[in-house]
């Protein structure tokens, strides 16, 4: 059988500009996440998958796959706004992607105390919506009591916090410059910026993009999108 090189090269070509054009719409504007952990709970389960989108904040060098030292800082850096859900590299390694709601910016004073959350000595509004949800922390389902809470800027979102709050004072936390004071939703079941070895203040260079739309959600324990059969409650919502 005679294969026709020009045929062979023409899918070859297509297959390269495929991969290009993949590459760039995934580093300059939009990439999928999966959610591997409760940390985000009950706004996101484990198991979602959501588009990041790469130009909400501009671009260092971890908006790009494997983090290249293309250039230095990040160029058409805007602020993000505290309440965003945003997807950064963790200072410890430069290479792990975490996902967590920006709470601090930078020259903020952050402090629990008596496990209510308290930015530049101001009490953040929280109010109790249930007391009787579960929510899972790695394997474990434990009780919490859910809040809404509202940032000093307006944005409101759901929070729990364990019943017996786990995480309950701590010192204050003063936010560098050009760093930011991140927390996950399922509050006793995080390591954020609370934890100064494992995640601590995020440099403005470590953020990837922020979180949008979520596009898909089922029962974590499926394992695989491709499942379809074992699909249960589905979400589309935005994150």
């Amino acid at each position: 059988m005679k294969i026709d090189k020009n045929f062979l090269v023409d899918n070859f070509k297509t297959i390269f500009y495929a991969l290009i054009i993949a590459l760039l719409i995934r580093s300059i504007f939009i990439q999928p996440f999966y959610i591997p952990s409760s940390s985000m709970e009950p706004n996101l389960l484990i198991g979602d998958r959501l588009f990041v989108s790469k130009y909400s904040f501009g671009y260092s060098r971890h908006s790009f796959p494997f983090s290249p030292p293309l250039f230095k800082g990040r160029v058409l850096s805007k602020i993000p706004k505290r309440g965003d859900v945003i997807v950064f590299k963790t200072p410890s390694d430069n290479r792990t992607d975490y996902i967590k709601r920006l709470i601090g910016l930078p020259g903020d004073k952050i402090k629990f105390i008596d496990g209510d959350l308290y930015i530049d000595d101001n009490q953040v509004l929280k109010t109790r919506i249930s007391t009787n949800d579960t929510i899972y922390c790695g394997i474990n389902v434990i009780p919490v009591n859910t809040f809404e809470e509202k940032l000093p800027n307006g944005k409101k979102y759901k929070a729990t916090y364990r019943k017996e709050y786990s995480f309950q004072n701590s010192d204050k936390f003063l936010i560098p410059k050009n760093h930011f004071f991140f927390l996950g939703d399922n509050r006793d079941c995080s390591k954020d910026s609370r934890f100064l070895s494992e995640v601590g203040y995020v440099h403005k260079n470590n953020i990837v993009g922020k979180a949008q739309n979520l596009f898909f959600s089922s029962d974590y324990r499926i394992g695989s999108i491709l499942k379809f059969w074992q699909w249960k409650e589905i979400r589309v919502e935005n994150a």
